[in-house]
């Protein structure tokens, strides 16, 4: 199989790269993703003028991209810039609309923000499990943990509808919203729903939820791979000039080894996030993607507590990257969906075929 980018992924793969790292320096995120609304509204809007939300969307829906190697380029790109824009909502709500079949022209421009309520407190991945209920044309329940659900516009929301797992939208003005930062930067939010109306997108919605639900773990594996990859090459460039003993640590032998240990992990990630995305739209996408997230679970923890044990003391501190860049990699390991969550997925899968 031929992974070589086409021209157009290459040129928002360079066109994204060079704008975050002009625009969006590490100084500028920090600043902005532990403040409300924990990501800069400024620089959204001229991602999406990038084009960047239109790569995650098919031709037939208004985008330009929305196959899995659309997907990685984009989050990729952010991984590296360590970026707190609140992209992966927009993902996800970009596929529960395209299975509606609903216009998404706002929302590809960036001028009103989704964001896909699914997990609750006692049921964070399975739809099954759900409680949040539709009765009538309104919703009740609370959802949580809703990623960029702090400054969202739209909810759009799972929720039982009789037998079926229904998707609705909800304005967030008819709803009672909470925002909060994360740990490691960004925004979310918890969704109380008392009575409140919504609008029905999507009958059974079971389907379009695994697929969005898929896409977004696709998403963060890209993240984590490009993350990975400023690590290392910050902890590359700290062992080549941080002497001791008068010598370049990076001459000690144990270091070296433990270094390898670390670009041998992510380029497995890499390879796993590819062939994930090479099987969005098969019927192996659900079982692909879950071993890729959970090999990027265990990758991505490593190289975090690698990178902040070979750097000492100063990869804790605030204004050193790496410090910043470990949360970030160890919490991807629990958005939508942990280590041990995908490896018993994968366990079912295999179980089934």
């Amino acid at each position: 199989m031929d992974f070589t980018l086409t021209d157009d992924r290459r040129m928002l793969k360079d066109s994204l790269d060079r704008y975050l790292a002009d625009k969006y320096t590490i100084e500028h995120r920090n600043k902005v993703a532990y403040e409300a609304p924990y990501h800069d509204p400024a620089k959204w809007a001229e991602m999406a003028e990038l084009g960047v939300l239109h790569a995650l969307a098919p031709e037939e829906a208004g985008g330009f991209g929305g196959a899995g190697f659309d997907i990685t380029v984009v989050f990729e790109a952010l991984g590296r810039a360590l970026n707190p824009e609140p992209v992966l909502g927009t993902l996800m709500a970009s596929r529960l609309m395209a299975a509606a079949g609903a216009d998404q022209e706002e929302l590809l421009a960036g001028t009103k923000r989704y964001a896909v309520a699914i997990g609750e407190i006692d049921a964070p991945y399975a739809v099954d499990e759900i409680e949040t209920e539709a009765k009538g044309g309104a919703l009740t329940g609370r959802k949580s943990m809703i990623y960029g659900g702090n400054d969202a516009d739209v909810f759009l929301v799972a929720a039982k509808n009789g037998g079926n797992v229904s998707v609705y939208a909800v304005e967030a003005a008819d709803a009672e919203v909470t925002g909060y930062g994360l740990i490691d930067g960004g925004g979310a939010a918890e969704l109380f729903l008392d009575g409140t109306k919504a609008e029905l997108l999507i009958e059974d919605g079971r389907a379009a939820l695994a697929d969005a639900l898929d896409a977004g773990a696709l998403a963060l594996c890209a993240e984590a791979v490009g993350l990975m990859d400023t690590t290392y090459a910050i902890l590359l460039d700290y062992l080549r000039t941080r002497k001791q003993f008068g010598v370049a640590i990076g001459k000690f032998q144990a270091l070296q080894h433990r270094a390898v240990d670390v670009v041998t992990e992510i380029e497995q990630a890499r390879s796993i996030t590819i062939h994930a995305a090479s099987r969005m739209g098969q019927a192996d996408q659900s079982r692909a993607v879950s071993m890729a997230k959970n090999l990027i679970g265990r990758a991505a923890r490593l190289c975090s507590e690698e990178a902040i044990q070979m750097h000492g003391g100063i990869a804790m501190t605030w204004e050193y990257p790496v410090s910043h860049m470990g949360k970030r990699l160890v919490m991807i390991d629990h958005q939508l969906g942990d280590t041990d969550y995908h490896l018993e997925r994968v366990m079912a899968a295999n179980m089934a075929a």
